[in-house]
């Protein structure tokens, strides 16, 4: 059975025209899109950093086919969510996510993220707790920490960080084409490329760089010991846009009891690249 909605109420009149602003209050409340296919034990889905809903087709295709009801939704600002004007910061995106949760009542859900989705699954979890959570899957973590401090050497300088949102505001798209391939693998058919690429450039740049300032200014590594639910970690030895050694190890190591899996050969993007053995791994880790 296909369940799309929005939640909550219809978007103020001329809101989407707006650009990002200052942090919202994490109590502000937004009708995120979401996508709701199947039935049986529920497994929520949370999309890459400048991504949407759509990235995970092919994982919903697969789990929902074998008893599994699989929601995701659009963060505030990409796909078909409203684009807020504040609210980009990594404590609301955590209350947001809690709010699909609430919204529609789900207990004993499995969540499942991949890049930036596994810092806000982190985030909500060391915020609000594990209470409706029954276990959690990671795919290429862009977590626990990406800024290089004193004490976190695995980060990239913020001068780095910096250089690359400069590009993003004045040539998203020739960046995003610049960047494709290491986020693929050779046998990707161009489609499939293209398809993710374009809902890339499909977000707004300002929404593209304040989320992505919000991550950096995060540092979850204090809330690693706080997931007390069976973790999977699936991640590529050749992730260029998150370092194994610097993202899926150190999560690994923080999270008591959490299983690494390294896939040989494997790019950020394994959810396409590496789709079967994925699908494998997610399904019998969630079925378990």
């Amino acid at each position: 059975m296909l369940r799309r909605s929005i939640l909550l109420s219809g978007l103020a009149a001329g809101a989407a025209a707006a650009a990002p602003a200052a942090a919202a209050a994490p109590s502000e409340r937004l009708p995120l899109f979401r996508r709701d296919w199947g039935s049986g034990r529920p497994v929520l889905f949370a999309a890459s950093w400048a991504l949407d809903s759509r990235i995970w087709a092919y994982q919903v295709a697969h789990l929902s086919d074998r008893g599994f009801r699989c929601i995701a939704y659009d963060r505030r600002g990409h796909g078909r969510s409203p684009l807020a004007r504040t609210g980009y910061d990594m404590d609301v995106f955590a209350d947001d996510l809690r709010g699909v949760i609430d919204e529609l009542d789900l207990r004993e859900v499995a969540l499942v993220g991949h890049s930036m989705g596994c810092a806000e699954i982190l985030h909500y979890l060391a915020r609000h707790g594990t209470g409706r959570v029954r276990k959690v899957a990671l795919l290429a973590p862009a977590a626990p920490f990406l800024l290089r401090t004193a004490d976190n050497p695995y980060g990239a300088p913020m001068a780095w960080h910096e250089a690359a949102m400069r590009r993003w505001a004045r040539d998203f798209p020739g960046w995003a084409q610049e960047n494709k391939a290491p986020f693929f693998t050779p046998q990707t058919s161009p489609a499939l490329a293209d398809w993710l690429t374009g809902q890339l450039v499909e977000t707004p740049p300002a929404v593209a760089i304040a989320t992505y300032r919000a991550l950096l200014q995060t540092d979850l590594r204090p809330g690693l010991p706080k997931v007390d639910r069976p973790t999977l970690i699936l991640q590529g030895d050749q992730d260029a846009s998150a370092p194994l050694d610097a993202t899926g190890r150190r999560v690994a190591a923080g999270v008591r009891g959490a299983e690494l899996r390294v896939y040989p050969g494997a790019p950020h993007g394994l959810f396409v690249t590496h789709m079967d053995q994925v699908n494998a791994d997610l399904e019998g880790f969630l079925r378990a």
